[in-house]
């Protein structure tokens, strides 16, 4: 049964976008950009070449979108500090990505770099963003990290960028959620939904660690919006995990070893897709 919208009706976020009721959305983790710790000197094209490698062998395996992230950049600035070497090499690369896998493509920024983020959706012709923090606040790993709602809706309308959807998380993970500790998940997902967000991520704790069924069953309860799952995806819980949410988001247990920081594994991704195909 479907929640009861708190805003104003609109077209599911994932059917639009992607044409299926149910979407599997991989993301390329960039390797460490201009202006971050690690980043050694490498070409520009050597990091534009790693994610097109990357983009391919997701596209190949039949995976319906991208996600392209700054996953490199350890550790993340907050908002405010995101540099313009960023958007730059994000915008080229996530064209560059779309123009050779043909798939529809999402941008994050970390951390909650929304703006920076509609800012590289529209020079690369990106469909979506993924926000981590939408609406209210909660303490991250970087420091004290509000939404980014009020802002983002503003700018992506002076960009005239409307088109491009919000993918926004619900009790995100790699933080503390203590700050609105007496409002219920229920309340934090309608919250998202009301301040316009176009489809809402669930997650666990951290990159890897899924989100329980219970979450994921009291996020789908509370909002008429599609719901994913952003994180700890693999080939054992797809099938629960689709019996329930409208899609996932899935890195880690695509790449080799399980690990985000290593290369896409091609074996990985065709199993996993088909699993995918017996279960829907």
């Amino acid at each position: 049964m479907t929640a009861p919208s708190v805003y104003r009706s609109r077209p599911s976020g994932v059917e639009s976008l992607f044409g299926k009721k149910k979407a599997i959305i991989a993301v390329i983790h960039s390797k460490p950009l201009p202006g971050s710790p690690e980043y050694d000197g490498e070409s520009i094209a050597e990091l534009y070449a790693y994610a097109l490698e990357e983009g391919r062998r997701y596209a190949t395996g039949g995976v319906n979108a991208l996600i392209l992230e700054n996953h490199g950049d350890i550790p993340f600035l907050k908002p405010g500090d995101i540099g313009h070497e960023t958007a730059a090499a994000m915008a080229v690369m996530a064209e560059l990505v779309r123009r050779e896998t043909g798939l529809p493509i999402g941008i994050n920024v970390l951390a909650n770099g929304a703006l920076t983020a509609i800012a590289v959706a529209k020079a690369a012709g990106a469909e979506f963003i993924r926000v981590n923090q939408w609406a209210n606040a909660y303490v991250a790993n970087e420091g004290f990290v509000e939404g980014e709602a009020a802002k983002v809706t503003r700018y992506r309308s002076w960009l005239r960028a409307k088109r491009i959807k919000v993918f926004a998380d619900v009790h995100v993970k790699h933080g503390s959620h203590a700050i609105v500790a007496d409002r219920s998940i229920t309340e934090l997902t309608r919250d998202v939904e009301f301040f316009d967000a176009d489809v809402v991520i669930a997650t666990g704790q951290r990159t890897g660690d899924v989100a329980t069924t219970k979450e994921i069953q009291t996020i789908k309860g509370a909002t008429s919006l599609p719901v994913l799952v952003g994180s700890g995806v693999n080939l054992d819980n797809i099938a629960e995990i689709l019996s329930v949410a409208d899609g996932v988001i899935i890195a880690s247990s695509l790449k080799r070893d399980g690990l985000w920081w290593k290369e896409v594994d091609t074996d990985r991704v065709a199993v996993f897709m088909e699993q995918v195909r017996r279960v829907q």
